[in-house]
């Protein structure tokens, strides 16, 4: 049994592969870097078949004959293809969201990954770009027969598309300067090509923005089974507002206590205000200081994790760069590793994408980004995005070896994002370094940061559950969350574009440190890094599964 689940689900992952190039590749599987996915009704109708065949190929192999990491990987596989075929069938995004078809998304890991040999990209780029012009002609037909589309997802299509533009007009030529005997004959017509397309669905897009009336909010039904797929849980939508709820309360009191002793004052309202705007105002940043300063911590937390001894830290390369133009607009940061498919992905660099405030914000918003992310939060962010976060779990996973490739493929969001807030609670208990000021100021900011965390998972249910508006979730998300309202309006947005993705922080991250906790009664003789490389050695599957794996 256990060789012919195997051979089912490494067809089943190729046929997903093979239906979408650009996940393919974006995991390091170059085969089809030449195309684009087929967006097309009559595609959806496709895949809709083939990932029903695969359900049913699943649903024969009996799972009490498989050992423990091949029962884990049917059921994260099987889980994988019912979320798919509900988004296809039911949730039908292609319909109604523009972001969808984000031209940039088909270029950039082509123009900035080297995955392949100049010569090899060149043509792939040629290649897709000739593809464009068709691909943003079925957008446009989707989406105008669809459902109708929010205003704020076109907003966002829109300022993505100047991503698109830069890449296509400037980057690719650049890349092709590099070797100009390689760049093929046809790529010069198929980047105007390209072009004029991204301007034309450009125009198209504009000129439905005023009529973009249609809510974004998911309702009751929907956002429950979002919320299922997503954290493979059986917690509902009302029992997770519920405890959050509690959380915050909780929360709050150890933020009050902790500005407190910061401040060096009586318990009082009104404390943590105080006490968060000084550990602003003393950290201050400016556009010229925010990447500088998260290099520096991220070289600072190579050096104190090995000190501390915490988990195994690789020696695989991670930068710090600047968020590219295409795929800004939801988070101010986020980490990308090596496609866990590339031959190199135990060693490839890992790139941490910071976003800096646009330039055509107000002088106001501006100065009101660089105080909420002042040196102590850029601290506390790079623990998180990069180590040993986001770039070291990651490092963990690639080096996953399990009896199919499901492991390395498919990550569990509240695992990796679960793992990320519990290694900040894990450096701000263990400290920033031996200067107490240094830790006071990452402890505010991690109580801080826990309740955004809290808050994101309040946010997401009531918006898309209820009838939230954005005022109150602003009164929310700045009194109670003491975000800046450049932040919480950044929020607010997130919150309409990702449903479902902003609870995964929270419920992960009481999952994995229950299993922290739990691993460390079970074993009481491994040594804190043992305890953590022991949960961090089986890729990133959804903490239910980890469980079983480690024999919980």
């Amino acid at each position: 049994m256990t060789g012919r689940f195997r051979g089912v689900a490494e067809r089943v992952l190729d046929a997903l592969l093979d239906e979408d190039p650009e996940w393919a590749l974006d995991l390091g599987d170059p085969r089809g870097a030449d195309r684009l996915t087929d967006r097309s009704e009559e595609a959806d109708a496709r895949r809709a078949r083939l990932l029903t065949d695969a359900l049913g190929s699943l649903d024969d192999i009996d799972d009490e004959l498989l050992p423990p990491g091949d029962r884990v990987d049917l059921e994260v596989l099987r889980a994988r293809v019912g979320s798919e075929l509900w988004h296809t069938a039911e949730l039908r995004p292609l319909s109604h969201d523009p972001l969808e078809y984000s031209p940039g998304d088909a270029v950039y890991p082509l123009v900035e990954h080297d995955l392949l040999p100049v010569p090899d990209r060149l043509a792939a780029l040629a290649a897709r770009c000739s593809a464009l012009p068709g691909y943003l002609a079925v957008a446009r037909e989707r989406l105008g027969s669809g459902p109708g589309m929010s205003r704020v997802h076109v907003e966002t299509a829109l300022a993505r598309l100047e991503g698109a533009r830069t890449l296509l007009s400037d980057d690719v030529p650049a890349l092709a300067a590099r070797d100009p005997e390689a760049a093929p004959a046809d790529l010069e017509n198929a980047l105007e090509a390209a072009l004029s397309a991204v301007e034309e669905y450009g125009e198209w897009l504009g000129g439905r923005l005023e009529g973009a009336t249609a809510d974004p909010r998911l309702g009751e039904r929907v956002f429950a089974a979002r919320l299922w797929y997503t954290l493979d849980s059986e917690l509902s939508p009302e029992a997770l507002l519920v405890r959050a709820e509690s959380d915050l309360i909780a929360t709050e009191e150890a933020l009050a206590e902790e500005s407190a002793a910061y401040l060096g004052r009586p318990a009082a309202p009104g404390l943590a205000a105080q006490a968060l705007a000084r550990v602003a105002e003393e950290n201050a940043t400016g556009p010229d200081t925010v990447r500088p300063l998260c290099e520096e911590a991220l070289a600072h937390l190579d050096r104190r994790v090995r000190e501390l001894d915490l988990v195994t830290v690789y020696d695989d390369p991670v930068r710090v760069i600047p968020m590219p133009e295409s795929r800004r607009g939801i988070a101010v940061a986020y980490c990308e590793p090596p496609g866990p498919l590339d031959p190199r992905a135990e060693h490839g660099p890992t790139l941490v994408a910071v976003s800096p405030p646009p330039e055509q914000w107000p002088a106001e918003r501006r100065r009101s980004f660089f105080r909420e992310y002042n040196a102590g939060m850029l601290r506390d962010l790079m623990v998180h995005e990069a180590v040993p976060g986001h770039a070291l779990q990651l490092a963990h996973a690639a080096r996953h070896r399990g009896g199919t490739r499901v492991g390395r493929v498919l990550w569990s969001g509240p695992f990796v994002e679960g793992w990320a807030v519990y290694a900040e609670e894990l450096l701000a208990r263990r400290g920033w370094s031996e200067d107490p000021g240094d830790n006071a100021v990452l402890r505010l900011v991690r109580l801080k940061m826990r309740l955004r965390m809290i808050l994101n998972a309040i946010l997401d249910v009531r918006l898309h559950t209820g009838d939230l508006t954005e005022a109150e979730a602003m009164a929310l998300l700045v009194g109670r969350g003491h975000q800046e309202e450049g932040e919480a309006a950044g929020k607010w947005r997130r919150a309409l574009l990702t449903s479902a993705q902003l609870s995964t922080y929270y419920v992960g991250s009481a999952e994995v440190s229950d299993i922290a906790r739990d691993l460390a009664a079970a074993r009481p003789g491994l040594s804190e890094r043992e305890r953590h490389d022991a949960m961090l050695a089986h890729g990133s599957p959804p903490p239910r599964h980890l469980r079983t794996l480690l024999g919980l």
